[in-house]
């Protein structure tokens, strides 16, 4: 059983366990309840109590950080929450009254980053296996998984070229479907070959948020 180990300054494991700050990652779009103007909001990531968000309406962005509190983001006079990832309610308390607003969680756009996908191999040479999922890209920055001598790390990792740089692991690929990762255990570093694994089948895919 693969082990979850507290990363770079992310979503602590004991947050995510009792918030599931992580349902709280991605864009947001929807309308207003009142007069159904769009609205959006993005969470770019999460950093312990502080999160890097935009706030679009009225045809403008604003971008900052909010404070996390639990399950919440605030950020000024907003305030937004959601229970299972799909659907963000969204709250404000400009003006003289009160608005709310419902928003859908947005499909990623698609990348032309070739390391967007989960990555998994075995080296013959060193009897090691290694996985590595790249769940988003955002400019030089990446949210990534992990997983080598059976430890998962979680967290953001640093990207350059074709290169994603993860703690003491890095992934590289010159096509998009062949790749490596190279880790490092204390002093030894550790080389596996990789292949991105096919995207799941939407129509065939097994329901597993029942």
């Amino acid at each position: 059983m693969a082990i979850v180990t507290q990363s770079t300054s992310q979503i602590s494991p004991a947050n995510e366990r009792v918030y599931h700050q992580s349902r709280l990652l991605g864009e947001w779009k929807g309308n207003w309840a009142g007069n159904n103007q769009a609205v959006g909001f993005k969470v770019v990531n999460i950093r312990g109590a502080r999160a890097q968000v935009e706030y679009t309406h009225n045809g403008h962005t604003e971008r900052g950080f909010g404070q996390v509190s639990g399950a919440l983001i605030t950020f000024g006079t907003i305030t937004v929450g959601t229970k299972d990832g799909k659907s963000l309610v969204l709250l404000s308390s400009a003006g003289a009254g009160k608005q709310t607003a419902n928003l859908e969680k947005q499909a990623p756009p698609a990348s032309d980053n070739r390391l967007m996908g989960s990555w998994g191999g075995y080296s013959s040479d060193n009897g090691k296996s290694a996985s590595f999922k790249v769940l988003a890209v955002n400019g030089k920055e990446a949210q990534v998984s992990v997983t080598t001598d059976g430890i998962t790390r979680q967290g953001t990792g640093i990207v350059y070229n074709n290169v994603i740089m993860f703690g003491q692991s890095q992934i590289s690929t010159k096509d998009g479907q062949n790749g490596t990762i190279i880790y490092q255990v204390g002093t030894k570093s550790f080389s596996v070959p990789v292949t991105k694994y096919p995207p799941a089948d939407s129509s065939s895919s097994v329901d597993r948020t029942a």
